[in-house]
């Protein structure tokens, strides 16, 4: 292990403890595993998308820190919250506001993601959340909660979920190939 990786364990563990012992760390709709990585981003002055890396690369090596780490998340999003109360009190005007500002703000980071990565990291984004979606419905927990067991196992199942999504892809790009001709 890196010296890099070492201190972004260690940052980690501290906060998932620090979490677990106070939960209000974590701002008030605010999400427990963004917390972690926007520590990560301050604390080690890196970008967003290394701390997403280095953070991902830790919970894929160590098992006991991802289960701490999911564990975490868990609590706060679904033990703690109700999160879809504070929306389901606003006025309509301000809920379509709300949908309004994030369909935007959606668009506009796909956009920027095919630009910098391409069409199949933005494929295999879109999938993934897609994926989190049905299990955070399924289940009925939230988005991020859903996102971060989706992570979860996918780091457990490496191999298998990427060979998965790689083999949807390729169908779905010859689909898109054969309909064009």
């Amino acid at each position: 292990m890196s010296k890099e990786e070492e201190i972004a364990k260690s940052i980690i563990l501290q906060e998932i403890h620090q979490i677990d012992s106070n939960s209000s760390k974590v701002k008030e709709n605010g999400c427990a595993a963004c917390h972690v990585l926007f520590t990560l981003v301050n604390k080690m002055q890196i970008s967003e998308q290394d701390a997403s890396e280095l953070l991902s690369e830790i919970l894929s090596k160590d098992s006991k820190l991802n289960d701490l780490f999911i564990e975490m998340v868990e609590t706060i999003h679904m033990k703690q919250r109700m999160m879809g109360v504070t929306f389901s009190i606003k006025t309509r005007e301000a809920k379509d506001r709300y949908i309004d500002s994030n369909f935007k703000n959606f668009l506009e980071e796909i956009s920027t993601d095919l630009s910098n990565y391409g069409p199949d990291i933005l494929l295999r984004k879109l999938l993934l959340s897609s994926i989190s979606l049905q299990i955070a419905q399924n289940i009925g927990i939230d988005y991020h909660a859903a996102t971060e067991e989706l992570y979860y196992y996918i780091r457990k199942n490496e191999q298998n979920t990427n060979q998965h999504l790689i083999r949807f892809i390729d169908s779905f790009y010859e689909k898109i190939i054969r309909q064009n001709k």
